[in-house]
């Protein structure tokens, strides 16, 4: 990457052109009759699939697909739900309005044009497809990733979020202390004066703990300095043929059927992300763990988003993190480039996919920073990011099966929010069966 905005998102499909988000129906009844066929004939990959998306699945024993099941429509049942679709027909509505949302770009006017409008997203984007969708209004990336590093209270926040990123990020972003520091202080000054300048602000998020730790952040700037009218358009899922991470992947014509869906956020429940905010900044996370386990009013996301940022914490039986745990996994499997490591990690591991690539690469290099080493860099292949190969020591084994506590090799201090986790003092814990935190 050469752009920390799109470093530090999560993993999407950057490029629109043969987007898997572009779906043809002809070619879905083509694969439904080719599902059924194999289904039919005993293949093992096509009963897995009937088991998995139909709703009478289970009722499939053996290598023989029920009578009642064997019928082009509930293999149609089948493909529309691996799309994202609940029935066939739901996924031949969203084929055509998708169609008919495509062909009214450059031709119905701009969605938005009708009030002076900001569209803020946390990256850079949907800066193009924004335009490539027919939108006319202006455009503010706010692009510090909460979810990494000290996110803490008081005035010299930003100046700490900018040491921290140039640490972290800066060598391969390219990027200074100060062009940092200038990067956050220019959008911190757009977010104070949308209110002044613009009569609506859009905000555009998906569902992961990036995204939705910067949703707080600008709802409690807009409890401050209201706007006339915010509005909200926060997603989980689009139908397509591969897994839904954000909202980079999607083609113009998928802006213009989400601008639809957006709704507009009423005071209480700008103030409940305000809420979330300030305990995202403080040291003891006891707070976030209601959130995690209670829906936030307007904010749809915002209770899972919070259990996942939760989830960095050391966890009580091991210590590991739920990001360095799934690392671990990953090697234990078998020798890794980082790269394939991430890749793997975003497209099948990871509950709720939330890291760019140079955050893993930040996260990876800490790991290495331990008093006895989990994994090492397989020998006789570069070790040049991201095709560095790692291999899982006996110690990381150890680690893995929680015989030893991974805060007993003293690892780097690091941050979630603002908890500050040091292995040579007390800190917080997380325990996954509870939901709750403890400190010792």
């Amino acid at each position: 990457m050469t752009d920390r905005t799109e470093a530090t998102r999560p993993v999407a499909a950057r490029s629109r052109s043969g987007s898997p988000f572009h779906l043809n129906l002809e070619q879905q009844r083509k694969r439904a009759k080719e599902l059924l066929r194999r289904a039919q004939a005993g293949d093992a990959d096509a009963l897995a699939r009937f088991r998995r998306h139909h709703p009478d699945g289970r009722a499939i024993s053996g290598a023989k697909l029920p009578d009642r099941l064997a019928h082009l429509t509930e293999a149609q049942l089948v493909i529309a739900r691996e799309l994202g679709t609940p029935s066939w027909p739901r996924l031949k509505a969203h084929i055509t309005a998708m169609r008919q949302a495509r062909d009214s770009i450059g031709s119905a006017g701009a969605p938005d044009g009708d009030m002076p409008t900001l569209h803020i997203r946390c990256g850079s984007d949907l800066r193009s497809a924004l335009k490539d969708a027919g939108f006319c209004g202006a455009f503010l990336e706010y692009t510090d990733p909460l979810c990494q590093g000290p996110v803490v209270d008081g005035a010299s926040w930003l100046a700490r979020r900018a040491t921290f990123l140039a640490q972290a990020y800066g060598t391969p972003s390219g990027l200074s202390v100060d062009q940092i520091a200038q990067n956050l202080e220019r959008a911190e000054a757009e977010l104070r004066s949308a209110a002044s300048n613009y009569e609506r602000v859009v905000l555009w998020f998906e569902h992961d703990s990036h995204d939705q730790l910067i949703l707080a952040r600008c709802l409690a700037q807009f409890t401050e300095t209201p706007v006339r009218r915010l509005e909200l358009i926060s997603v989980d899922a689009f139908p397509g043929s591969t897994r839904f991470i954000g909202l980079g992947q999607l083609p113009p014509e998928a802006l213009r059927l989400l601008w639809r869906e957006r709704r507009l956020l009423a005071q209480h429940e700008v103030s409940a992300g305000q809420a979330v905010w300030e305990m995202v900044r403080a040291p003891d996370p006891r707070p976030l763990t209601t959130v995690a386990a209670t829906a936030v009013p307007g904010l749809p996301h915002m209770s899972r988003a919070i259990r996942r940022h939760c989830q960095e914490l050391p966890w009580a039986e091991d210590g590991l993190s739920l990001t360095e745990r799934l690392i671990l996994e990953l090697l234990a499997e078998g020798q890794k480039a980082i790269g394939e490591m991430f890749r793997d990690l975003m497209v099948a591991r990871e509950p709720l996919p939330w890291l760019g690539d140079l955050m893993f690469f930040f996260l990876v290099e800490n790991m290495k920073r331990v008093s006895q080493p989990v994994f090492v860099a397989a020998p006789g292949h570069t070790q040049r990011w991201p095709s560095e190969r790692l291999t899982i020591t006996e110690t990381g084994r150890t680690v893995l099966t929680g015989a030893v506590d991974w805060l007993s090799l003293s690892p780097p201090d690091r941050w979630v929010g603002g908890v500050h986790i040091a292995a040579a003092r007390p800190c917080w814990h997380w325990d996954e069966r509870t939901g709750t935190t403890v400190l010792r």
